[in-house]
């Protein structure tokens, strides 16, 4: 008998996950990356053509802030299944981003988002020059010419109301 076989098999399993974990949250979205991303990194994505095509009840988990204009195409969000945090990119159309539920005053100190994408910047956005928009989420917004990011942590607006209408608690 071999000894050699059972460490072989070890090794073998051992660099064949290692290559997996770092190929599929890299990999185009589909069946198999989707449900390791879930269950294993308890993340999940989805890409809308324009912010019409984005849920409003059906999945709370995809549905956009009131704050993003209803022309905004190209939107793709990440969110964490295991909390409130949450990626969200756009491209704007005609509409601006001025609406009264941001603010270009000076938005709290903050962390870069707790996730990533692939078509999240590189660079740490919580550096440059941002507003801050409020829905039921206060989010941190930085605008690249038509391009959009947004993140949040899942931290509630002041005046934010839980799901059965009473104020959440702050402090």
């Amino acid at each position: 008998m071999n000894r050699r076989r059972p460490f072989v098999i070890v090794a073998a399993s051992v660099g064949v996950l290692a290559t997996a974990a770092f190929a599929l949250p890299n990999l185009p979205p589909n069946p198999v990356t989707d449900m390791v991303n879930a269950g294993v990194f308890k993340e999940k994505g989805h890409r809308f053509a324009t912010a019409a095509d984005a849920p409003t009840r059906e999945d709370r988990a995809f549905a956009l802030p009131s704050w993003i204009p209803k022309d905004a195409t190209d939107v793709r969000i990440r969110v964490r299944t295991t909390g409130g945090s949450k990626l969200i990119r756009f491209t704007l159309g005609a509409t601006p981003l001025d609406g009264p539920q941001c603010t270009s005053g000076t938005p709290k100190k903050v962390v870069g988002p707790d996730l990533g994408a692939k078509w999240w910047p590189h660079r740490d956005l919580a550096a440059e020059e941002r507003t801050e928009c409020r829905d039921a989420h206060q989010y941190q917004v930085v605008v690249r010419g038509k391009q959009v990011y947004a993140w949040t942590d899942g931290t509630p607006s002041p005046g934010a109301k839980t799901q059965n209408g009473t104020p959440v608690a702050h402090g």
